[in-house]
């Protein structure tokens, strides 16, 4: 079994923090050698940042850049869930080595959109990048209901076995989501995409502190759960102006934090009800402006995590019946073969 460092988690997760925004900074300063001609946009469907006439190569290039960062991103989750499973406050061997690996593979995109600048996007849709972070989000609520609730506090009645079925294989899970993503765009310098890989770049440093106490930090995950908000609300902005629908990605989010995610940071009953006062205010005040018979966009982004959230619990749910061995039977290679 790895050894653990004497580094510790927390201090880990400042110093890594920091080294995301130096990365942030450096995809900024190659993004301005990038001089790519790309076709018009055709939409909301189209993704812009692809080649007008992809070859093998580019397409190669992607695709086994990510194959090889999601399989060594699952064997090292393998193998802390087989070899370490324990969380301790300092950094293990396998900290570390997800660490290089994640910094590695980096460096690997950067080199690859320099070369041959497409990602995974010119093969498939853009719906897929922005689901696999929407399939990431509710999972976390599914995982996290036991401990903070889903509705003001209170739990809803998703059963024991599916929640400990999400805690135990979330990791691939969200490996494939982040990884994923990472991969279907090029590293280009946008603000859209600066803000996006700031984003990821997070994701990754955290998937990496897995079995170490900073991993769980509640205040680190919420965190990470709220920066959705921040990033989804500046690329609307960047994308239509003030007209645009940021109102949707900002309120949106910040009622899943109301509604759930603020009732796990351990605040007063007082806090919770200032915070929703701020942000009832908030509502009121765009939605004054805005028009109030757009006041249901809201709603939409909470709508829809919840009811993703009740279809993966079905799904998971059916899923476990489906594979559970009858009581008193016994498996098939600890039968006794006729003689």
């Amino acid at each position: 079994m790895l050894s653990k460092l004497s580094v510790r988690s927390e201090r880990a997760l400042v110093l890594g923090v920091v080294a995301v925004m130096l990365l942030t900074g450096a995809v900024w300063l190659l993004g301005q050698r990038l001089h790519v001609v790309l076709l018009p946009d055709q939409g909301a469907a189209w993704y812009y940042w692809q080649l007008p006439e992809p070859t093998v190569w580019t397409r190669l290039s992607a695709w086994l850049g990510y194959a090889a960062h999601q399989v060594v991103s699952w064997g090292l989750i393998h193998y802390a869930q087989t070899r370490v499973r324990r969380y301790t406050r300092g950094l293990k061997h396998v900290n570390v080595l997800a660490l290089a690996a994640n910094a590695g593979f980096i460096a690997l995109h950067a080199l690859q959109t320099h070369v041959f600048y497409d990602g995974l996007a010119q093969d498939v849709s853009i719906f897929s990048s922005q689901g696999s972070v929407v399939l990431l989000l509710v999972v976390v609520l599914l995982m996290e209901n036991r401990r903070r609730g889903l509705f003001a506090g209170h739990r809803a009645p998703i059963p024991a076995t599916v929640g400990d079925i999400a805690r135990r294989y979330h990791g691939y899970l969200f490996s494939w989501a982040v990884i994923y993503t990472f991969w279907y765009h090029p590293m280009e310098a946008t603000s859209g995409h600066l803000i996006g890989f700031f984003y990821v770049f997070l994701l990754l440093l955290q998937s990496s502190l897995m079995f170490t106490t900073a991993h769980t930090n509640r205040w680190w995950t919420v965190s990470l759960e709220l920066l959705v908000a921040v990033h989804g609300t500046l690329v609307a902005v960047m994308n239509s102006g003030p007209g645009g629908a940021w109102p949707m990605f900002l309120f949106g989010f910040l009622t899943v934090f109301v509604v759930t995610q603020m009732h796990g940071l351990g605040l007063s009953a007082r806090t919770r009800w200032a915070l929703f006062g701020v942000f009832a205010a908030a509502v009121a005040v765009v939605y004054s402006w805005r028009g109030l018979d757009r006041i249901d966009e809201v709603v939409r982004i909470p709508l829809i995590e919840y009811l993703v959230l009740a279809v993966v619990v079905l799904l998971i749910w059916l899923g476990a019946l489906a594979t559970r061995r009858p009581r008193g039977s016994t498996p098939a290679r600890e039968r006794t073969s006729p003689s």
